[in-house]
């Protein structure tokens, strides 16, 4: 059986924009769904309700499973097999690996803070 998944990002964010854009239209996963955190607030708000903060990192649902942060990153690198992109061919072969993803990751939160406050965006989305 197939998993579906639900990969939310933060959609003002540049380098998760571009990286859920690449999901969406290079991965060849054809069962996941994107979704913009600022446009779904309600499901951000009942995530958020279980400790699940997108100010922390992107959120992806697996069938029942939630995984927030580097583990979201690695689960659906995990899944993607050769991209129709270099750069996410590229991606998903570091973020593969569990020890790169919990060592890059914090990086990338810290990279979007910077990002967000550079463009005049709050930070938070709830």
């Amino acid at each position: 059986m197939t998993s579906n998944y639900t990969f939310i990002y933060d959609g003002e964010c540049p380098f998760c924009n571009h990286f859920a854009e690449l999901l969406e239209i290079k991965s060849k996963l054809n069962n996941i769904k994107i979704l913009d955190g600022r446009k779904n607030l309600t499901l951000i708000k009942s995530l958020l309700d279980k400790g699940y903060d997108l100010d922390k990192g992107a959120i992806l649902l697996k069938d029942e499973d939630i995984f927030h942060g580097a583990d979201a990153i690695n689960t659906i690198c995990k899944q993607i097999n050769n991209p129709s992109s270099s750069l996410l061919l590229l991606l998903s072969r570091v973020f593969k690996s569990n020890k790169r993803t919990n060592l890059i990751f914090p990086l990338l939160v810290i990279a979007r803070r910077f990002a967000l406050i550079s463009k005049g965006i709050s930070i938070s989305l709830v």
